[in-house]
């Protein structure tokens, strides 16, 4: 698998102390992101919290870097990306800024240069979008939520 090319940079010298994304093990499928903040960040629970991350990207046309939360994250503190996947598009140059929600009963600390989430590469696909009066029946047709049981 050939690696695709991703220019990056830090928005600000003050935080290039802080790892570049990097995978935790050759079979990662995502880029660990991490806090650039001065000291701290507390994010009460039940609440949001902005987190920056000093970087910005360049991905090239036809892709895009979803933001993903981390498992361990979620399991042992309840935090989650609030929009997940977050979506950076090829064209956006502004920072990458992680929007995390604590879904945990304490409050969270996120220290500098913590891992708070994860970046993903994909391949976009564009829609040709056709209009019709008439679509294919399906066995669901117009089922909805909940439509196939507990079973």
């Amino acid at each position: 698998m050939e690696p695709i090319q991703i220019k990056i940079q830090h928005v600000t010298n003050l935080f290039s102390d802080i790892p570049l994304p990097e995978y935790a093990t050759d079979g990662s499928s995502g880029l660990d992101l991490r806090a650039a903040v001065e000291s701290e960040i507390k994010i009460e629970k039940g609440k949001v919290g902005l987190v920056p991350t000093n970087l910005r990207v360049e991905i090239p046309a036809g892709y895009e870097i979803q933001i993903r939360p981390r498992s361990g994250l979620a399991v042992k503190n309840g935090i989650g990306v609030l929009n997940s996947p977050g979506t950076i598009d090829s064209d956006y140059r502004g920072e990458i800024k992680v929007i995390l929600f604590n879904f945990g009963e304490d409050d969270f600390i996120i220290k500098r240069g913590d891992r708070i989430a994860q970046m993903i590469l994909s391949k976009v696909y564009r829609a040709n979008l056709i209009v019709t009066d008439e679509l294919n029946e399906s066995t669901r047709g117009e089922g909805g939520f909940g439509h196939t049981g507990k079973e």
